[in-house]
């Protein structure tokens, strides 16, 4: 039994047809999971659409002119949606097809024993799976920080940033880390004034200090604006237009766009598992907890991705 359709899941479920098990993939929302539809995907084919606009305007020989221009990003989103359902259908659900041994069954699944699995279909009706083994692998989703007023202000996340259809006018990012970079970059090339908000004092802080200093040179060179060691404490919606409160450099700031994007991290879709009820531990950061073979606390259970 297998909980979660992306690629890990995919992975997991190829692999045991091969070695002759019967598979169930309990999978809720669409197949395929993060790269396939708000990942890696999706991302990087704006990134791409993105180069492809921003070359021709920096020719970077002497006596060539050339130029471009955005004509439509909605059918630009929507050749990119063409693009995932492509993909899902050669990639996951021919996959399928040719995987007798293995049955797809969408829901939404939860723990309900060692060697159960409670499934909550579309519909609203449950029924419970036994197997004997049973492999965790659901995810993560972009990470929500507690910001007074972000709810109510209304923001994007790396998600639906990748599905709207009419391109910001101006941008706000929270956020320093690789998706607040993209994504930043990717607007601002199609057009979008963008400004990236981060509280640490550099970006990507999780990379070496050369790597960062480069790439913030690189990005404001296209004008983008950064700013580091920024402390949000609210945002608010006025008309058309979000309002990020913030402290900087000990003063009070406020950045105002038309849009903003939450680009803080991403965090394991772990909740609503039924993982304590049942014995399996998770990490600080609320993930599976697993040893080096991958298998939890509980014997049997297993979890990746």
């Amino acid at each position: 039994m297998i909980v979660g359709g992306g690629s890990a899941g995919f992975a997991a479920a190829i692999r045991a047809h091969e070695l002759g098990a019967r598979v169930a993939v309990v999978n809720e929302g669409l197949i395929g999971g993060t790269c396939v539809n708000v990942g890696c995907v999706p991302s990087k084919t704006l990134i791409a659409a993105a180069e492809t606009l921003h070359r021709p305007r920096h020719v970077p020989f002497a006596g060539i002119a050339a130029e471009s221009r955005l004509a439509d990003f909605g059918t630009l989103m929507r050749q990119k949606d063409e693009l995932l359902a492509e993909l899902r259908r050669s990639k996951y659900e021919e996959v399928l097809a040719g995987l007798p041994r293995v049955t797809y069954v969408p829901g939404r699944a939860r723990l309900a024993g060692r060697r159960t699995v409670a499934v909550r279909d579309p519909a609203g009706g449950e029924r419970r799976l036994r197997a004997g083994r049973i492999l965790l692998a659901t995810g993560a989703s972009p990470a929500i920080p507690p910001i007074p007023g972000l709810a109510e202000a209304g923001y994007l996340t790396s998600a639906t940033a990748l599905s709207l259809r009419a391109l910001p006018e101006s941008l706000l990012v929270l956020g320093g880390g690789y998706i607040a970079a993209e994504l930043g970059q990717a607007f601002a090339r199609l057009g979008s004034r963008v400004a990236i908000l981060e509280r640490g004092e550099r970006l990507l802080r999780r990379e070496g200090r050369a790597v960062a200093e480069a790439l913030t040179t690189y990005l404001r060179a296209e004008g983008i604006a950064i700013h580091t060691g920024v402390a949000v404490r609210a945002v608010r919606r006025a008309g058309d237009r979000v309002h990020v409160e913030a402290e900087a450099e000990g003063r009070a700031v406020t950045f105002s766009a038309s849009h903003l994007l939450v680009a803080a991290g991403r965090r394991p879709n772990t909740d609503g598992l039924g993982l304590e009820e049942v014995g399996v531990e998770r990490t600080p950061e609320g993930g599976v907890a697993v040893d080096e073979h991958l298998e939890t606390a509980v014997e049997g259970v297993f979890a990746a991705g």
